[in-house]
């Protein structure tokens, strides 16, 4: 089993982003889970302000940390240093594991975004969407952006990771991510069946709840199990009852780009409860 060449992945992950865009705002028009917006023009208000901090995290990680990925991990493969070039693992397996422990990684790396009040103020930006739709999927601050990536610099060496592995990850990490934010209900039949595996919609609903102790569960991206293995699972039997957002910051005014852009910056009574 080979793994596709990098261009082939960063051609498929494009086209798959393209979907995305097309697939789910289309499926959220149908069926919206939760009704959140007046007109089609505040929804694509919403859309392109989340989009444009997309567009600025992917242009920073493009110009500055891409070529770095790629240096670490060549350097862990021709040192032979990496976790995963200690093992005899077949191709497959190797991609297998790789796959594995980033996804183990980006649970790690959510619960600390949580948890350290210094990431949490970067995070926050995130949660701060009242109107939680697939374009949340793109709503990163460009410091939280540079700072993963910074961390994914010794993640890839130390773990031995391959750029083509990475890139595989990042393909299947945009399309669950986008599934679980897309405002969207599968049923809880189907639902219930996902997310044995995956981080289904009913899961991610609970994680951008108002209230705490819901916001700081359900951290895994794609593998649900992490949640499980390390006790951060919740559900809602009722996930329609969420309220989504983050208490303090639904305002207009953290909803535009700048306002988005000084959320770390910005001070707000009730948001602060939260700051760990």
């Amino acid at each position: 089993m080979l793994i596709p060449s990098l261009d082939h992945l960063v051609l498929i992950r494009t086209a798959a982003t393209v979907g995305v865009l097309i697939v789910f705002p289309a499926w959220e028009s149908c069926h919206p889970f939760f009704r959140f917006f007046e007109s089609i023009r505040t929804r694509s208000v919403h859309f392109a302000g989340n989009l444009v901090m997309g567009m600025l995290g992917a242009v920073l990680t493009g110009v500055f940390f891409v070529s770095l990925w790629v240096v670490a991990a060549e350097r862990s493969a021709n040192s032979g240093f990496g976790l995963l070039y200690q093992t005899e693992l077949p191709v497959w397996g190797h991609m297998a594991a790789a796959l594995v422990l980033l996804d183990l990684w980006t649970y790690g790396w959510h619960r600390a975004n949580h948890r350290v009040g210094t990431l949490w103020r970067f995070h926050r930006m995130h949660h701060s969407d009242p109107c939680m739709d697939v374009s949340t999927a793109f709503r990163f601050h460009p410091g939280e952006i540079v700072i993963s990536s910074a961390l994914r610099i010794p993640v890839l060496f130390l773990l031995g990771i391959q750029v083509q592995e990475l890139a595989l990850y990042e393909l299947l990490l945009g399309i669950v991510v986008a599934f679980h934010h897309a405002n969207i209900g599968v049923g809880d039949p189907i639902d219930r069946r996902l997310r044995v595996v995956l981080v289904t919609p009913a899961m991610h609903k609970v994680h951008h709840s108002q209230i705490q102790a819901e916001t700081d569960s359900n951290y895994a991206s794609i593998l649900s199990l992490w949640d499980r293995i390390f006790g951060s699972f919740r559900l809602r039997t009722d996930p329609a009852s969420v309220k989504i957002g983050l208490e303090g910051w639904s305002a207009a005014r953290y909803q535009t780009v700048p306002g988005m852009l000084k959320t770390p910056l910005s001070r707000s009574p009730a948001a602060e409860l939260h700051n760990p």
